[in-house]
């Protein structure tokens, strides 16, 4: 494997870990439920898309043919991670409408 290859898998890598670790702090210090859903929605997909990523690059280059294991992966995870928060917050008003948002003020 080239020497840039490596590069780039240890920048990917580092750039995933970089959005996993802002979407867990978020999930940790983020004020009230609705804020704290965007960290792991977010941040935290694009981390492991990046991780992915790299691992996809890795296993390519060094296997004989191309790995599609971790697109399908990301696939998975770019569908289910917005729908599945979206439920999240669609539950939470159903439960409690006092904690829906304000609206923004009309122009």
């Amino acid at each position: 494997m080239s020497l840039l290859a490596d590069y780039l898998i240890a920048g990917l890598l580092l750039v995933g870990g970089g959005f996993a670790l802002i979407g867990s702090f978020g999930l940790a210090k983020l004020s009230d439920f609705y804020k704290r859903v965007h960290g792991p929605t977010k941040a935290t997909t694009l981390g492991v898309g990046s991780i992915l990523i790299a691992s996809s690059l890795h296993l390519s280059l060094r296997g004989p043919t191309l790995s599609l294991h971790e697109l399908l992966i990301m696939l998975f995870l770019f569908i289910s991670a917005p729908v599945s928060a979206h439920l999240l917050v669609k539950a939470a008003l159903h439960l409690d409408p006092r904690t829906k948002p304000p609206l923004p003020p009309a122009e």
